[in-house]
């Protein structure tokens, strides 16, 4: 595969060392919230939520994402409150797994208190809304995750017109990039999201997959969140429950296309076909060699 080359693409992130020139990372996704997109309170109660982070590692997890408030409209969630969702699931994830530990908000306050507990990333759906969000992520090691968005942090955005929606998301996440630079965070600790259906109706979130290259030259490592979005959902007309297809399929071309890191529901799915990706790339070896290898192969008697 010919991808567009990262600048950094060696991290050490937590207790792990990616080498994003040949290695895929499955993000897991873990929502500790009542009201989550996919999962509808599936995992917000405390054990459930850290039984699941743990389900995911032992599933083959790279990473681990903890969120406490969906991204879209809902009721307001206090900032204590919010940490009270996640800081206790960090800190006993942290404390089991050397999984990498993403929080998944735009609150500066979360953000440190999270890091606190153990998370080794900041995951904001928002583009640093917050500016101090990026000063917490400077005074730490931790890596941040910057994700295209337009609207103001949990309100709608209808109807998103763009001229050209991959440029435009591009030229957002650069700045944004620069920004976070220029508060202290350096590229070593920085990854971009271009945030598919976030502010983006169907058609935009397809284009973004098929333009993904454009967002991947900006030579950072690319974290894709394509898992059972709707508009997997509208191309496929497949309600909520039924989009794992559709999910690896959109995973598997962004990879293609240069992204490195993959935030999905669906884990052992996930895992399995990134790590097909990896090896028909030629990134790592087959678990075993037994089919046509002469004695080897028990067919042989």
């Amino acid at each position: 595969m010919q991808l567009p080359p990262i600048r950094i693409p060696i991290r050490t992130i937590g207790a792990r060392t990616f080498d994003f020139s040949r290695q895929i990372a499955v993000m897991a996704v873990i929502n500790r919230t009542p009201d989550s997109f996919y999962d509808r309170g599936k995992t917000f109660e405390l054990d459930r939520a850290i039984q699941a982070c743990l389900t995911a590692a032992e599933q083959g997890a790279d990473w681990v994402d903890i969120g406490g408030v969906k991204f879209g409209p809902g009721p307001e969630v206090p900032i204590a409150e919010e940490i009270d969702r996640v800081v206790p699931v960090i800190r006993a994830v942290a404390q089991s797994s050397d999984v990498v530990i993403s929080v998944d908000t735009f609150w500066p306050e979360v953000a440190r208190a999270a890091i606190e507990a153990g998370a080794n990333v900041v995951n904001d759906t928002t583009g640093i809304h917050y500016p101090e969000l990026a000063d917490v992520v400077a005074d730490s090691d931790a890596t941040l995750i910057v994700t295209h968005s337009l609207a103001t942090p949990r309100t709608w955005h209808p109807s998103p017109k763009y001229d050209d929606v991959a440029g435009e998301i591009a030229a957002f996440l650069s700045e944004r990039a620069e920004f976070a630079q220029s508060r202290g965070v350096p590229e070593s600790r920085l990854i971009v999201d271009p945030g598919h259906d976030l502010n983006k109706n169907t058609l935009q979130s397809l284009e973004i997959s098929r333009r993904l290259d454009e967002i991947c030259a900006l030579g950072f490592p690319t974290l894709v969140a394509v898992s059972n979005k709707d508009f997997i959902g509208e191309s496929l007309d497949r309600a909520r429950d039924g989009r794992v297809a559709g999910s690896l399929a959109a995973a598997t071309l962004a990879v293609a296309s240069g992204a490195r890191i993959v935030r999905m529901h669906n884990v052992q799915e996930s895992v399995d076909a990134m790590r097909m990706v990896e090896a028909i790339a030629g990134w790592r070896s087959p678990v075993s060699q037994i089919h046509n290898m002469g004695d080897r192969n028990p067919e042989i008697a």
